[in-house]
């Protein structure tokens, strides 16, 4: 479902260029086109129809904003082009306590990007097809998991599958704009559907309560903004030169945005489109719930039976359920980054099999799911939770940004970079300004509407992180040993060995704690039934077996806290030494066989590990289901060196086979596509002491002195066997490390059973990024 796993080396091939970039970040900025007017005409309808006149400059206000931003931002991509964005901006200037303050933000936000945008265009969807209306809720679910699943398979793939619909929607809505002004200029004029619907219920706005409205009006258009920061937050992402591209991506989402919004507002009023809730609309036919304003647009301009409608529904549906693409390559980012400065679980910095952040993906699919569950997928109900944690975030950063220029003019004497600077600081200043007035307007505005919930949630989260970074923190703290610190040995060394029946798991765990040579050993049984003890305590004495036996009563049939109790009293009485506690466990082939073994051992396990001074060890035994799955393994690799020194058969494996080898399969099958082109033989074909040639890559790689002498080891492993790659007299060699591709001649000779070859010719080879 997701893909085979690729080698850490490919990491570079993951890079967007600026094409791809463009849908991969700026979907989320672009699709707010099919609802941002829609927005301000559903804010100005509690007026009436009286009021829509004011639509134009609220819409120019909030273009000129989004330029604004967007102005800004080129210079945060420039000055910080490492991906944490507003977080690192805010962090670094103004201190980590307002960047975890940014980063909570940024965290809602990205979620609620997922349940707006999704449910956005499964209404858009439904707007088309009304017989969808009662599924929204589920379409919404499917569709975030479809979106997760293309993300799991990696940012490149996913961007290469959004980029198409992305280009679609542009062009599609680009069409219509350039046909309706045809027709208006032409004096054909648009006629929407709802021109003549009358609104009811409204109300009389003037003074105040009119400049409420207005400001109500452009803070629901400001819904445009969202998603220009994420460009910010995915720097690394980009083909070099990284901050070029992406300010050049900047400018691009910024003209391209501002244009259709203001085209498809343009169009809304030259075709008398009326927005309200389908209560307040007189004229709506009953049962019908009110089309949306683009797909109104669409069908003034093109008709309610062009072909051309249904594709520009079909592709708004699909960018505004695209346009959560955004959030999915800005949270896992911001949480890698969180994840590594300590504020969030550690498991979110690593990167899955696909070489994206599989965790933070799934963790923004689950609570934008849960979103999307609690609210109906109704986008009206979601949108009044948005655009609060952006705005939080584009007021730091920019704020940030100013305490970043006034840094660097205070240590810069050049003329010309200081004139730069100091525009540059102007530009910041001009965004943190504006930004903190649609902030406190936003606030206002919103906060009885739904903004409550977002802002009783950032403290939360907030709060949460440094919970989060104390307990790191102090784990370190507890864990870092302190400069007179010594390695000291304990005095003596009990090793009990844990005894249910005496079968070969046990005789091998008795004979693997004899080989310690502890201070003292013994094996423990638990009496459950004293016929079972009786016979166990006979067969040990007729096998003869050189370890004292003990007993242990369980007068109520427990196991593990008789054996926790007599261990406990064992450690108290040689308060100095260690206990070592040897656990037989069976090895099985099979997950269902698990359940039926071990279970016993487990929970004692887990019971021993939080006692002082104890340590636990299970000796596995391979049951022959578990032997099966070795020798499988070993037929499969020795098949794999059989080929190797021949050229490959094709379609040597099903597409299904490919996908779900393990990891060191898919790293063998790799391997030996090289071996052959570059001449080299297969370590499990090479005789001892014939000059051969090598190739394969570094496993580990230390550093092993011999009577006195450094020498550097390196295991060379080519998917057919291994061999020890010695140079004697080096501490360290450059390129020589861990995954590196190498290729070496020189002879193999055999010492105590390892094959190792001494100071070869080398040559470094390209991985497979390369």
């Amino acid at each position: 479902m997701v893909g085979r796993p690729m080698h850490s080396e490919m990491l570079g091939e993951t890079l967007l260029p600026k094409k791809i970039a463009l849908p991969v970040f700026a979907s989320d900025a672009l699709s707010s086109v099919a609802y941002a007017t829609e927005e301000i005409l559903l804010v100005l309808s509690a007026g009436g129809l009286a009021l829509l006149h004011f639509t134009w400059w609220i819409a120019a206000a909030v273009g000129l904003l989004m330029l604004v931003v967007v102005a800004s931002y080129r210079q945060n991509v420039h000055a910080y082009p490492s991906g944490g964005g507003d977080y690192e901006v805010a962090t670094t200037n103004l201190g980590p306590k307002v960047g975890l303050t940014v980063a909570s933000a940024l965290m809602v936000d990205y979620i609620l990007t997922v349940a707006v945008s999704v449910s956005s265009g499964v209404a858009n969807l439904a707007s088309a097809f009304p017989a969808l209306n009662s599924h929204v809720v589920l379409i919404a679910v499917v569709v975030i998991a479809v979106i997760t699943l293309l993300n799991l398979r990696g940012v490149r793939e996913s961007g290469t599958a959004f980029a198409i619909p992305t280009y679609c929607f542009v062009a599609a809505v680009g069409v219509m704009i350039v046909t309706g002004l045809i027709r208006v200029v032409s004096g054909h004029g648009l006629h929407a559907e709802s021109e003549h619907y009358t609104i009811t219920n409204a109300g009389h706005y003037n003074g105040v309560l009119l400049v409420f409205l207005l400001l109500r009006a452009f803070a629901s258009g400001c819904t445009a903004l969202t998603g220009v920061e994420a460009i910010s937050n995915g720097v690394p992402a980009f083909k070099p030169p990284k901050s070029k591209n992406a300010a050049t991506t900047l400018a691009l989402l910024g003209g391209i945005a501002v244009a259709m919004f203001a085209g498809v507002t343009a169009l809304a009023l030259a075709g008398h489109v009326h927005a309200a809730d389908a209560a307040n609309l007189s004229g709506l036919p009953a049962g019908q719930q009110p089309r949306t304003v683009i797909a109104q647009v669409a069908r003034s301009v093109f008709g309610g039976s062009s072909p051309f409608f249904f594709i520009l529904q079909f592709v708004t549906a699909l960018i505004l359920v695209l346009a959560a693409n955004t959030a999915f390559n800005g949270f896992p980012v911001l949480g890698s980054i969180l994840a590594k400065d300590g504020y969030l679980p550690r498991q979110l910095h690593t990167r899955g099999d696909r070489l994206a952040f599989s965790n933070g993906i799934l963790l923004l699919a689950g609570f934008a799911t849960l979103l999307v569950v609690a609210f109906n997928a109704s986008p009206t109900r979601l949108i009044q939770l948005y655009i609060v944690g952006v705005f939080v975030s584009f007021v730091c950063s920019q704020t940030g940004m100013i305490r970043h220029w006034n840094r660097l003019l205070r240590d810069t004497a050049d003329p010309v970079e200081r004139r730069r600077m100091m525009q540059s600081r102007v530009i910041n200043a001009v965004g943190a300004g504006v930004t903190a007035a649609v902030l406190v307007i936003v606030l206002v505005t919103k906060f009885a509407k739904g903004a409550w919930i977002v802002v009783l949630a950032m403290p939360i989260i907030w709060l949460v992180m440094r919970a989060i970074n104390r307990h790191y923190a102090a784990v370190a703290r507890e864990l870092t040993p302190s400069d007179d610190a010594v390695f000291s040995l304990p005095a003596n060394n009990h090793a009990i060995v844990l005894v249910s029946k005496l079968h070969l798991p046990t005789l091998r765990a008795i004979g693997y704690a004899s080989a310690t040579r502890p201070s003292s050993l013994e094996a423990v049984t638990v009496n459950l039934d004293d016929a079972e003890v009786e016979a166990l305590k006979a067969e040990w004495e007729r096998r003869s077996i050189p370890v004292p036996l003990t007993v242990i009563a369980s007068p109520y049939r427990e196991i593990t806290r008789p054996i926790i109790e007599y261990v406990k009293r064992v450690r108290t009485e040689n308060p100095d030494d260690v206990v070592t506690v040897y656990i037989p466990q069976y090895v099985l082939g099979h997950w269902w066989e698990q359940v039926l073994h071990n279970q016993s051992a487990l929970r004692l396990k887990s019971r021993l590990l939080f006692q002082r001074r104890v340590v636990v060890a299970a000796v596995p035994y391979q049951l022959q289901s578990a032997t099966a799955r070795i020798e499988a393994a070993k037929a499969q690799s020795a098949y794999q060196g059989s080929t190797m020194t021949e050229p490959k058969p094709p379609r040597q494996r099903t597409r299904l086979q490919n996908l779900t080898l393990e990891n060191e399969e898919l790293e063998a099958a790799e391997l030996s596509q090289e071996v052959v082109p570059c001449g080299a033989t297969a370590i499990a074909d090479c005789p001892d002491r014939e000059p051969v040639v090598l190739a394969g890559t570094l496993r580990t790689v230390r550093l092993r002195p011999r009577a006195g002498v450094p020498v550097l080891e390196a295991d060379l492993w080519d998917g057919t066997g291994s061999v020890t790659v010695s140079w004697l007299g080096r501490r360290q060699i450059p390129g020589i490390a861990p995954g590196r591709r190498i290729m070496v001649r020189g002879r193999i000779t055999t010492t105590g059973g390892q094959r190792s070859v001494y100071n070869p010719i080398y040559e470094l080879r390209p991985g497979p990024a390369d």
